[in-house]
């Protein structure tokens, strides 16, 4: 049930992206925001990772788009990023993060750790994730009704 709440806020995220081109997915929703679709999409590929593969899994990773001297390089989007490049990118990390999650059971401990020092059990992260989602998809909701007024699932 987890794992497949988590794939219907997965598949919610490119249903409002679908149909968009490169520069709709660019488009900010609100200054002073620079929140994007595309942003999204960015950020949730990082967050796949961390938490399948770097807390799940112990493994070290380096980040997809954040830097020392950009943390938000996930949202930070320029002219030169496109939607094949962010969707391959975040296909690839939900694909990972599934064979991740493969290998626990539900109550499992993480391998690696959050900040406090302690692991997290795979149902925790499931739920994590499923809220991550969902918050962030009643973002993509409204920056999609912005660039050309679609709503819903």
């Amino acid at each position: 049930m987890l794992e497949g709440w988590l794939d219907h806020h997965r598949e919610t995220l490119a249903l409002k992206c679908a149909g968009l081109t490169d520069a709709q997915l660019r488009e900010a929703s609100v200054p002073p925001s620079a929140l994007t679709l595309l942003g999204l999409v960015r950020h949730l590929a990082e967050v796949e990772r961390f938490w399948f593969r770097e807390i799940l899994e112990g493994a070290e990773l380096p980040d997809l788009y954040s830097t020392e001297e950009d943390p938000d390089g996930d949202f930070t989007v320029t002219e030169s990023d496109t939607w094949a490049e962010a969707e391959s990118v975040w296909l690839a990390e939900t694909a990972a993060a599934r064979r991740s999650a493969a290998a626990f059971g539900l109550d499992d401990f993480s391998q690696g750790v959050g900040s406090s020092g302690e692991p997290f059990s795979l149902r925790w992260i499931y739920t994590h994730m499923i809220e991550e989602y969902a918050r962030h998809n009643g973002h993509a909701d409204l920056l999609r009704e912005r660039v050309d007024g679609a709503t819903g699932e």
